[in-house]
């Protein structure tokens, strides 16, 4: 017996089925068997935050979950944010505002970013230090991610304004 299981996930919108190793961590799965790279792999103990990823509503770090405890959950990775003819407004803000500089953390940034968005439309600077304290990044110094999440809290919230 080999040891595997079913694994059912909806991922972007998308419904995937696949076997894997009841151990295996849901950052390998969703990298190796459904090629979705932009979760990066980082520290592996959960405190770096490349890994970031929402999973049932929730804000989680992909490392340190095991695929079979994601089993049949609903997912969204930093693929599902946009693409690259129709950015996110949070993708768009990080470039407009120069919000990275080697990319490494970036989508672990937009995907914590878009559910502190979620959780707290209109953030305070320290809110958004605050919010965003689990995810590492080591070249930008946090100003320009911090200053590229306040624009598109703006940007979101005068949109939500202009629709009423």
């Amino acid at each position: 017996m080999s040891g595997k299981m079913q694994i059912k996930l909806k991922v972007n919108g998308e419904d995937h089925e696949f076997s894997a190793e009841p151990r295996e961590l849901l950052v390998h799965a969703l990298r190796e068997r459904l090629n979705l790279t932009g979760s990066h792999v980082g520290c592996e103990t959960g405190h770096c935050g490349v890994c970031t990823v929402t999973l049932n509503g929730k804000s989680i770090k992909s490392c340190t979950m095991f695929v079979a405890q994601a089993d049949g959950a609903e997912l969204t990775t930093v693929e599902g944010m946009g693409s690259p003819d129709n950015l996110h407004v949070l993708q768009e803000a990080f470039r407009e505002h120069h919000g990275l500089q080697c990319g490494y953390c970036t989508p672990g940034m937009i995907m914590r970013a878009a559910k502190l968005l979620e959780e707290i439309p209109n953030p305070t600077e320290e809110q958004v230090r605050f919010g965003m304290a689990g995810n590492l990044c080591r070249c930008t110094g946090y100003q320009n991610i911090v200053k590229s999440i306040m624009a598109a809290a703006s940007e979101m919230n005068s949109a939500k304004e202009a629709a009423q």
